[in-house]
């Protein structure tokens, strides 16, 4: 496993008296199904989760043990969700900054500073820092990651109900040999992502 996040960017912030600190990640930008999901989270200083990371570096069971004390010891979680028309009618990455924006807007409060894994959220109208690969290096970040990778893990589930035989609930929209096995017998599903090739290429099948 990889070095674990710590609270060396936070701190940076609290030193200067920005005690709101907001930590964005998101979920589910690789699946050709279901939504897109970010979160915010909000902490005290100094407070720290033993055990928190990069959500891909964890097993399912350490971030659902993981999930509850986030919810618990934050300040304030915010989550945001791109549904698969906008996925489709935005494209993937516009999707994803809407989700993150509203993700901040949940939180209830006005974090006086952002820290966003990877890439900078567009027309955001607060101090943003970008941490290329945050969610290994900030904690606020990590925690983020958990929280939205459980709620999407668990709304694909929900999913998975509505839309049976594909799935959902075991590969969570992502493309497995499976998968795509799956979509090529049943073609899409109302939560496939039409403007992802894998999924047009199916739908196109269906036509002839």
């Amino acid at each position: 496993m990889s070095k674990r996040p710590d609270l060396r960017y936070e701190r940076r912030l609290w030193k200067v008296g920005i005690e709101a600190v907001a930590g964005v990640d998101e979920a589910g930008v690789g699946p050709m199904a279901g939504p897109v999901v970010a979160a915010a989270v909000v902490f005290a200083p100094e407070t720290f989760i033993r055990g928190v990371h990069d959500s891909k570096q964890l097993t399912h069971e350490q971030r659902e043990e993981l999930f509850t004390p986030i919810r618990e010891q934050a300040i304030a979680v915010g989550i945001g969700v791109a549904e698969v028309n906008e996925i489709d009618r935005l494209n993937i990455f516009w999707a994803t900054m809407s989700a993150s924006r509203r993700a901040l807007e949940a939180l209830g409060l006005t974090p006086g500073h952002v820290l966003v894994d990877g890439r900078l959220i567009p027309r955001l109208e607060l101090p943003q820092t970008k941490i290329v690969g945050g969610d290994r290096k900030s904690f606020c970040i990590a925690a983020a990651s958990i929280i939205a990778k459980v709620t999407r893990d668990r709304m694909m589930v929900d999913l998975d109900g509505q839309y049976p035989g594909y799935g959902f609930a075991q590969h969570k929209g992502y493309c497995t040999n499976e998968h795509m096995q799956l979509l090529i017998k049943l073609g899409p599903s109302p939560i496939h992502r039409r403007s992802f090739w894998p999924v047009a290429a199916s739908a196109q099948r269906l036509l002839f």
